[in-house]
């Protein structure tokens, strides 16, 4: 599921919950409950995840493997 995606995006970028949760102008425990896929993501969360991150939103929620955004 995309939980692991974007927890591993965050991971990977050496950012917090909180770190994110202030990109996204939510709080951290919302932030979490993303990460832990108790709450889904709201499609305006996600395209700013993509858009931060540089990834494709087809890579956030594991329809592809490839994170690169196609143009």
């Amino acid at each position: 599921m995309y939980y692991k995606r974007i927890r591993d995006l965050r991971e990977d970028h050496d950012l917090t919950q909180t770190d994110v949760a202030k990109i996204l102008n939510c709080s951290q425990q919302a932030y979490s409950n993303y990460e832990l896929g108790q709450r889904d993501l709201p499609t305006d969360v996600l395209i700013k995840l993509a858009k931060f991150y540089n990834v494709s939103i087809d890579y956030i929620l594991e329809i592809t493997d490839n994170p690169e955004i196609n143009t």
